[in-house]
């Protein structure tokens, strides 16, 4: 499945319960998506989250249900450091 980065910008600090999570768990599972996990910024209203999806437009569903914004959703490759150290 393809990995997707998702930028929200909240019109207020965001809050988020574990009721809530819950929801949009059912959400996801209903469209198709994974929530891996987020950064939330320092003011609390601009999250980057990452997902697994079989698509964007099933990103854009899942967030239309949630309500939650998708302002930004680019699709992604996982690259890490260790990828480019050497063993010696």
């Amino acid at each position: 499945m393809a990995l997707f980065l998702i930028e929200r910008q909240f019109a207020d600090e965001l809050e988020l319960s574990a009721a809530d999570a819950a929801l949009l768990k059912e959400i996801n599972d209903a469209s198709g998506v994974n929530w891996l996990f987020s950064f939330l910024s320092a003011d609390r209203r601009k999250t980057y989250c990452l997902y697994e999806a079989p698509s964007v437009e099933a990103i854009r569903e899942a967030a239309r249900q949630a309500g939650l914004p998708a302002d930004v959703v680019v699709e992604v490759s996982e690259l890490r450091p260790e990828t480019f150290i050497q063993a010696s």
